[in-house]
């Protein structure tokens, strides 16, 4: 029945501003309605973002509330940081993980790398790609880490 996500929302006090955030991270403006909701593609014609303007932007950060991960490639997860400092956007700490390179989180047979930041609005934002759990490590480290010890 379900195959996918097709949208998300998130807060935001300045339209215009976050269409430029987005569109700086790759995302492609589809339409706007009203002066006060944008439609960016995150995968063209598959999910997209939608930015609501709003004077509520300021309700107190949870994540099942304001927070939103794009998957992305391992490689690109490897130049997350760079690449985001490029842009002028810094990465943040996260489950104690200070953001200079992406960190891992393992499950039971795969794991998540992922690295966090934030919009212009405090909403919290993750580059996250899957990744085997080949020996099962069961404790969190830097992705560099984590590939030194599953070469």
């Amino acid at each position: 029945m379900i195959e996918g996500l097709f949208e998300a929302h998130l807060p935001v006090s300045d339209l215009e501003r976050s269409i430029d955030f987005y569109s700086n991270l790759g995302l492609e403006l589809d339409h706007i309605v009203e002066d006060r909701l944008a439609f960016l593609w995150i995968e063209k014609d598959k999910s997209w973002l939608g930015l609501w303007e709003s004077d509520k932007v300021e309700l107190d950060y949870h994540p099942s509330i304001r927070h939103i991960a794009f998957q992305v490639s391992l490689q690109g997860l490897k130049d997350s940081v760079a690449w985001l400092e490029s842009k002028g956007y810094k990465p943040r700490e996260a489950f104690g993980f200070e953001p200079i390179e992406p960190f891992v989180m393992p499950q039971k047979d795969y794991a998540t790398a992922k690295i966090h930041f934030n919009d212009p609005d405090g909403n919290s934002l993750e580059f996250i790609c899957k990744i085997e759990n080949r020996k099962k490590i069961k404790e969190r480290m830097y992705l560099s880490e984590w590939e030194e010890i599953n070469r």
